[in-house]
């Protein structure tokens, strides 16, 4: 099982993303977009690196994530409240 110890940095980055609009918004984010219309887009090896790992997929413009994915998200959560 994949935990947040084995992905990249880049990787990472897309789950703090992730991370950053649950805690804005207290809703469960389930996918992220990947490329806005202001010019920012995710790392194309990160996403690579995380459908490799059954993170997630691609859906037209958005990564959508597995189940898996998400408990990796909420792990992420975890550790930003300092929950280890």
């Amino acid at each position: 099982m994949t935990t947040p110890n084995d992905l990249s940095d880049k990787a990472l980055a897309i789950f703090a993303f992730a991370a950053y609009h649950q805690l804005g918004s207290g809703d469960t984010i389930t996918s992220v977009v990947v490329n806005d219309a202001s010019g920012h887009h995710a790392d194309p090896e990160a996403l690579s690196e995380l459908a490799e790992k059954e993170l997630g997929e691609l859906s037209g413009d958005r990564f959508v994530f597995s189940v898996a994915g998400q408990l990796i998200l909420s792990q992420v959560i975890d550790r930003i409240r300092g929950h280890i």
